[in-house]
């Protein structure tokens, strides 16, 4: 009887956690909000968009065709060596903040164009700040 009774109050949970699971929202694994200010940061206020993938959504002008550019990417928000020369090149005052989450993973990433190596990230990244003028599409 006791057996029995165990029997029925594992039944009884696992047919509660399944139907928790079916409910529950999904959430997203790739967050992103985007910050540009043309100017340099507090030069006035940033233009700002909203990134989701895995389910694609938020402000970003082609959210599909940017999430898709960006799973392609290995690493895209991994920071530079430190131990790196850089060429002294600038490309103007403009920088973006990418804040969030992508696969699951705290980011947070400034942009600029100050040299030759942030100059170089910043084009890699750039689909993914529509007014960044590192962006071929801007």
């Amino acid at each position: 009887m006791r057996t029995a009774f165990v029997i029925a109050v594992l039944a009884v949970a696992a047919a509660a956690s399944g139907a928790s699971q079916g409910a529950a929202v999904q959430t997203p694994e790739t967050q992103l909000t985007i910050s540009y200010w043309p100017n340099g940061r507090g030069a006035e206020e940033p233009k700002t968009w909203t990134l989701r993938c895995d389910p694609a959504g938020g402000t970003m002008p082609r959210v599909e065709t940017v999430c898709r550019q960006l799973d392609g990417l290995v690493k895209p928000f991994r920071r530079p060596s430190k131990n790196i020369v850089c060429s002294d090149q600038y490309g103007g005052p403009q920088q973006a903040l990418i804040v969030g989450t992508h696969k699951g993973n705290r980011i947070w990433t400034v942009l600029g164009m100050r040299n030759g190596c942030e100059i170089s990230r910043a084009k890699r990244l750039a689909f993914l700040v529509p007014s960044f003028s590192a962006n071929p599409n801007a």
